[in-house]
C-alpha cells in the first residue's frame, strides 16, 4: 500500500516523536526528527531515520525556532510535518509557515488553529455554536485596570489561564484579590515562556469538578467524527497525571451530548484533522466548554486503545487529503494511562534531573509503554519532566485499575526522584477504584507521609547500604571514580561498613547467598545485582524479595527508590553544621543562604539588599522544565546579599540569596 506522505518531519522531542515514528515504520514513511545540543544522544534521535541537529538547549534557542525546523525539513526533504504536542504545535504562523514552504502540515489549517488555539476566540466560537461556556473575561484588553475590573464582576474563586495554550502552564487559581496581581504576573510569564504569547483570560473557577474531553477526527471533505471521551480529572498544579477511557462519569446520553458539542465547535471552524474538545462537568452533572486543543493530546493512546484506531496513521491520511473510512467506532474495554514524571514528591514535586542508572519498564501482555528515556538518558532541567507514558487495557475497568497496579509495582527507575511511588499510592485508592475523584481529589487526599516504604525507612537504608558496593564496582557516566566525591566515606573501612545520618550499617560479602549483606543492630538484608541497574532485597531467610534501584547522584550522596518512591540518605552532617531548609514549593536555606533547588532560570527577584522579608514571603522565581517555582523565605529576616540577577542560569545548589534572621 502507497504511504500516506513519502516522508514526515516530526518537529519536536521525546516519546511524541519516538511513538509517531513507530506509525510511519508501519506505514513506510521515512521519518526525520530534529534535536538540540543537549538532546543529540536522546531516544528520540536513535527512533528516526534521520535526524538533523538545530542548536540550542533551551526551548526558545531549539524547538521553539520556527526557521531551524523549516531549514531542517529543505534539508532533509521532508514532504510533511508533524508538530506533535507542546512547543510550535498550536501556533498557526508556524503552521502557514509550513505551508509557504511547500509542506504538508498535518494538524488543522492555520485559520482553524487560530479560531480554536486561541482560547479567547474559542470560547467565543462555542458561545457562537450554543455550547454551554463558563462565566469569565475572554478580552483583548490585557490592562491590569482591565483585568481587575473583569475579577471583581466575576466573582471569587477564579482561574487566569493562558490564552495561548494549556497543560496547566500559564494558569492560576485566586481565591484572594490581594494575590491577583502577583498570580496575573506570574501566569503571563510563564505563558509567555511556554507558548510565546503572555495573553490571559479569566474564568469562573468550578468547585470539585470532573474533566472530560472528546477526541474527535475531521477530513478535507466535510465530514467530522467523535471517537468517545476521556476523563482527565487527576490532576496536580493543574496538569495531567491519570487519563482514562471511557469516563465512569458519563452515560450513554450524556456522552452523546457531550460528542454533538465537541462535533459542532469543530464544524464552526472548518476544524481538520485530530483535536480534542475539553469540558469541565459540575456537580450537577452539567458541562461546560473549556478549550478545544488543535494537535493531538499527549492522552490520546486510551483512545487508541480502546477503539483499536491508529489516530496518528488516521492524521497522515487526512493530511494527505483522503476521506475518512472510519464509522462511528465503537469502544471495547478500558484504558487506563498514567504519566511517569522525574520529579521528587519529597520536595514538593520538584524536577529531578540527572542521570538515569535503570529504566525498565513493564514487559507485560496489554501493557503499553510509550517512552521519551531509556537507561543511560539524561534529564535536563530544561525540558518537560515526563520520561514515559504507561497505558493499560482491560476488559473493564476494575480489570484495568488491577492491571495498572501490578505494571507500576514492576516499574523500575534509577538515577533521578519519580512519581511511582505517588502513582502506587493514587491507584489503590477508594475513590479511584470508585471512579468517584474529581479535579481537586488530589489537594484533599494526598499527604507526603503516604508515600512512606512499607517496610520503613531503616529497611530501605539497609537496601540501600547493600547495593553500594555494587554502585562502586560499576560507577556511572557522572564521575570516573564515584568514591571521589564521597567525603568521609571515603576514608572509611568500606565496604565493610556505611556511615550515614541514620546510622552506620555493616556490609560484607556473602558468597553462599551471592550477595551483599547489610546489617544495623538486630536488623538485616541480603542485597543482589538484578540486573538492569537494578538490585533485589531479601530477607536473611530468603523471603520477601524486594526489586528497587540505588544509585549515587552527582555529590555523592546514596539514594534508593523502593516501591517507586525515592529516598535520600545523607552522609553525617558535621557538629558544627545546622542547616535547615525552609520553603514554599521550592529553594532550600542553608545558613542563612537560600539556595536553588534544581537547575534553571531566574525569571523575577522581589527583593533587594537590606529588605526586611516575613516568613514564606517570595523571595524570587526560578523557571525549570517550563514551570515556575517561588523561593520563600524560611523565616523572618533581613537580606544581606542578592547573588543572581533576572535572566540569569543557576545550578541545583547555588546560593542565590543570603539572608540574616531579624
Amino acid at each position: 500500500m502507497k504511504p500516506p506522505v513519502p516522508s514526515l518531519l516530526i518537529a519536536n522531542r521525546g516519546e511524541i516523536v519516538v511513538r509517531i515514528a513507530r506509525t510511519c515504520r508501519a506505514l513506510g514513511v521515512r521519518s526525520i526528527t530534529v534535536y538540540s545540543d543537549a538532546d543529540k544522544n536522546a531516544l528520540h534521535v536513535r527512533a528516526c531515520d534521520e535526524a538533523i541537529g538545530i542548536g540550542g538547549t533551551s526551548p526558545r534557542d531549539s524547538y521553539l525556532r520556527a526557521d531551524r525546523i523549516l531549514d531542517a525539513a529543505v534539508r532533509s526533504r521532508a514532504a510533511a510535518l508533524h508538530p506533535g504536542y507542546g512547543f510550535l504545535s498550536e501556533n498557526a504562523d508556524f503552521a502557514q509557515a509550513c505551508l509557504d514552504a511547500g509542506l504538508t502540515f498535518v494538524g488543522p489549517t492555520p485559520s482553524a488553529m487560530r479560531a480554536v488555539g486561541d482560547k479567547i476566540a474559542a470560547k467565543q466560537t462555542a458561545a457562537a455554536a450554543r455550547v454551554p461556556i463558563l462565566a469569565g473575561y475572554a478580552e483583548r484588553d490585557q490592562s491590569p485596570h482591565a483585568l481587575r475590573d473583569a475579577a471583581a464582576r466575576i466573582a471569587l474563586p477564579l482561574l487566569v489561564k493562558a490564552a495561548a495554550g494549556g497543560g496547566g502552564r500559564g494558569m492560576r487559581l485566586v481565591t484572594d484579590m490581594a494575590a491577583f496581581d502577583e498570580a496575573i504576573e506570574s501566569a503571563q510569564r510563564e505563558a509567555a515562556a511556554a507558548f510565546g504569547d503572555p495573553t490571559v483570560f479569566l474564568e469562573r473557577f468550578v468547585q470539585s469538578p470532573r474533566h472530560i474531553e472528546v477526541q474527535i477526527l475531521a477530513d478535507t471533505h466535510g465530514r467530522c467524527i467523535a471517537l468517545g471521551e476521556r476523563e482527565c480529572s487527576i490532576q496536580r498544579r493543574y496538569q495531567k497525571i491519570l487519563e482514562e477511557s471511557p469516563s465512569p462519569a458519563v452515560t450513554p446520553a450524556l456522552r452523546a451530548k457531550l460528542e454533538q458539542a465537541a462535533i459542532a465547535i469543530a464544524t464552526a471552524v472548518g476544524y481538520v484533522n485530530a483535536g480534542t474538545v475539553e469540558f469541565v462537568l459540575d456537580e450537577e452533572g452539567q458541562f461546560f466548554f473549556l478549550e478545544m486543543n488543535a494537535r493531538l493530546q499527549v492522552e490520546h493512546p486510551v483512545t487508541e486503545m480502546v477503539t483499536g484506531i491508529d489516530l496518528v496513521a488516521e492524521q497522515l491520511s487526512i493530511a494527505a487529503g483522503a476521506p475518512l473510512a472510519l464509522a462511528h467506532p465503537s469502544q471495547r474495554g478500558h484504558a487506563i494511562e498514567v504519566r511517569i514524571y522525574a520529579e521528587d514528591p519529597a520536595s514538593g514535586f520538584l524536577p529531578s534531573t540527572g542521570l538515569l542508572t535503570a529504566f525498565v519498564p513493564p514487559d507485560m501482555p496489554h501493557v503499553r509503554n510509550d517512552v521519551a528515556v531509556t537507561h543511560g538518558s539524561r534529564i535536563l532541567a530544561a525540558y518537560d519532566p515526563m520520561l514515559a507514558k504507561l497505558i493499560v487495557h482491560a476488559s473493564d475497568r476494575r480489570s484495568a485499575v488491577a492491571l495498572l497496579a501490578r505494571a507500576l509495582d514492576a516499574y523500575q527507575v534509577g538515577g533521578v526522584a519519580t512519581n511511582l511511588g505517588f502513582l502506587r499510592w493514587l491507584v489503590a485508592r477508594p475513590e479511584f477504584e470508585e471512579g468517584t475523584t474529581t479535579t481537586d481529589f488530589i489537594d484533599r487526599h494526598f499527604r507526603l507521609e503516604d508515600l512512606q516504604p512499607q517496610k520503613g525507612r531503616r529497611a530501605a537504608m539497609l537496601a540501600a547500604a547493600g547495593a553500594l558496593p555494587e554502585l562502586r564496582t560499576t560507577g556511572d557516566a557522572e564521575r570516573s571514580d564515584p568514591w571521589q566525591t564521597l567525603g568521609q566515606w571515603r576514608h572509611s573501612a568500606m565496604p565493610d561498613e556505611v556511615a550515614l545520618a541514620d546510622g552506620t550499617v555493616q556490609v560484607e560479602r556473602s558468597y553462599a547467598e551471592d550477595a551483599w549483606r547489610a546489617s544495623l543492630d538486630s536488623d538485616a538484608a541480603l542485597v543482589r545485582n538484578a540486573g538492569e541497574g537494578t538490585f533485589q532485597s531479601l530477607e536473611p531467610n530468603g523471603a520477601d524479595a524486594d526489586r528497587f534501584t540505588a544509585w549515587l547522584d552527582s555529590s555523592g550522596t546514596l539514594w534508593t527508590a523502593i516501591a517507586g518512591s525515592a529516598i535520600r540518605f545523607a552522609r553525617p552532617a558535621p557538629p558544627t553544621d545546622t542547616a535547615s531548609t525552609g520553603h514554599r514549593h521550592s529553594g532550600t536555606a542553608s545558613r542563612g543562604a537560600i539556595e536553588a533547588p534544581m537547575s534553571g532560570t531566574v525569571v523575577k527577584i522581589n527583593v533587594t539588599v537590606g529588605d526586611a522579608v516575613k516568613a514564606m514571603a517570595v523571595l524570587m522565581v526560578v523557571e525549570a522544565m517550563k514551570m515556575e517555582h517561588a523561593l520563600a523565605a524560611p523565616y523572618a529576616a533581613r537580606v544581606s546579599a542578592v547573588k543572581v540577577q533576572v535572566g540569569q542560569s543557576v545550578a541545583a545548589g547555588e546560593v542565590l540569596v543570603e539572608l540574616e534572621e531579624s
